[in-house]
């Protein structure tokens, strides 16, 4: 947090993977001004999600620091739960995020299609059509981008645009409006390439802000600065 502080970064996110996590985001939100809570549980976690988890997780997801749902999605590469699984998990933690006026962090990996179509029904269904929230880590095609900002979605973008093969990537966030970009690092995975192979922390970040901005052949303070505010936007954050 200190180093992180040092490279001006005002606001850090840390999301759950399961009920344990989330528990353990929302303690470090208490004892890190700069840190804000996100709950969920992860495609990729192992978890039942039924009423008295779902209850638990409404329950945490009320504290006063936590500004989203997430990281909730779909994960087709590593399928450690199966796809059904995944996709009714994902409906349900959706509904959660429109009944508490949160929105969400979505994980997606090798599942842009699945994931777009179950938005598009729960937005015709009542879900959350206004900031709904922001598509994490980004990997998928400009298509992809493209449809996820028709339904309000912001783009959040890693370390991975750093890294030296990621053509078609850096296309894709070279094509997005300053106004949907949100950066990120991911911690403790996809450290940016100066740092590749270490350990993720937010204070990497501003190599991503640096990667986009020369992309978009800005100034890096105009992507930090448009960043900063999509995520008060985004999170409701007053300052």
């Amino acid at each position: 947090m200190q180093r992180a502080a040092q490279y001006k970064v005002t606001r850090v996110i840390n999301p759950g993977t399961n009920i344990k996590t989330s528990k353990a985001a929302i303690l470090m939100s208490t004892q890190y001004t700069l840190v804000s809570a996100a709950v969920g549980i992860h495609p990729n976690e192992d978890v039942q999600l039924d009423k008295s988890k779902l209850q638990e997780l409404r329950t945490l997801a009320r504290h006063p620091n936590v500004v989203a749902i997430g990281e909730i999605g779909l994960d087709y590469f590593r399928e450690i739960t199966p796809p059904d699984e995944q996709r009714n998990r994902f409906r349900i933690q959706l509904d959660l995020a429109a009944e508490l006026s949160l929105p969400v962090i979505v994980h997606c990996r090798d599942a842009y299609e699945d994931t777009i179509r179950i938005v598009s029904e729960w937005q015709a269904c009542g879900g959350t059509t206004s900031e709904p929230g922001v598509f994490h880590s980004f990997s998928g095609l400009e298509t992809h981008a493209n449809m996820a900002m028709e339904k309000g979605f912001y783009i959040g973008v890693t370390g991975s645009v750093t890294f030296n093969k990621a053509y078609t990537l850096r296309d894709t966030v070279t094509s997005l409006p300053l106004n949907r970009i949100l950066i990120e690092t991911d911690a403790p995975f996809l450290s940016p390439q100066p740092k590749r192979g270490k350990r993720n922390e937010p204070a990497f970040v501003r190599w991503v802000a640096e990667k986009i901005a020369e992309l978009k052949s800005v100034d890096t303070c105009e992507i930090a600065k448009s960043s900063t505010e999509n995520a008060q936007t985004l999170f409701d954050w007053n300052n």
